[in-house]
């Protein structure tokens, strides 16, 4: 599952909670693009009653994770082309202009966060597995840090949270992928040097190292097998 989460917390609802493991399981893709979810299926699956799934999937259809189709139940979401095109697009234009104002106003604080998350993130492992792909849960919630470090100081507290929602779904994408497309692309490389151009206030070339980042990762999910793939 790609929810990195240890565990529910204290006061977690049933509909909280099946929200999180379903979720999960899309993010990851153990929950195919447009498989029907059936309530007596998930009640199995997941071991609680029809209400609260009900209100899961209504919240994952506000997330974009879920499509509701009159009289016919749920589905995942389609994974397509057009929509991770869009995605991306969306992600460039949304944390491009987030970055440059961190850039411009960020403290010596968001400073810090900065250097902190590429410390912790350079060090992780990507994969678990010596011999195969398995994805390390410990590297992605890092991976997320990292890129919400890197906006957290343009002071527009709706755009950090529009952006940690686009990392989600983006997820999703390199979940169903990168298994096949893992090990031969230096993401260690891009991301540190995007931290420094950030860190130097170099605001051209960070954005510039952002937007290729994302647009690269794009490429290799449509055509596997060039180079590894991360977002």
């Amino acid at each position: 599952m790609a929810d990195t989460e240890s565990g529910p917390a204290p006061g977690t609802s049933l509909a909280q909670l099946a929200y999180q493991r379903i979720r999960g399981d899309i993010l990851g893709g153990e929950l195919k693009p447009d498989e029907k979810l059936k309530i007596h299926a998930l009640r199995q699956r997941y071991g609680t009653g029809a209400s609260p799934l009900r209100e899961a999937l209504s919240q994952l259809t506000a997330d974009g994770l879920v499509k509701r189709a009159d009289k016919r139940g749920f589905r995942v979401a389609p994974a397509d082309d057009g929509d991770l095109d869009e995605l991306v697009q969306t992600r460039c234009w949304l944390e491009g202009n987030a970055l440059r104002e961190s850039i411009t106003h960020g403290t010596a604080k968001w400073e810090h966060a900065v250097v902190i998350a590429i410390y912790e993130l350079a060090r992780a492992p990507r994969s678990i597995g010596d011999r195969e792909f398995r994805a390390n849960p410990e590297w992605e919630r890092l991976h997320k840090r990292f890129h919400m470090a890197l906006i957290s100081g343009c002071g527009n507290r709706i755009a950090v949270d529009l952006a940690d929602q686009l990392y989600d779904r983006a997820v999703r994408y390199r979940s169903l992928s990168i298994a096949r497309s893992f090990a031969r692309r230096d993401v260690v490389k891009e991301h540190q040097e995007l931290a420094d151009a950030v860190l130097d206030r170099n605001t051209e070339r960070a954005v510039a190292l952002l937007n290729a980042h994302y647009q690269r990762t794009a490429r290799l999910l449509v055509e596997p097998g060039q180079e590894g793939s991360d977002k």
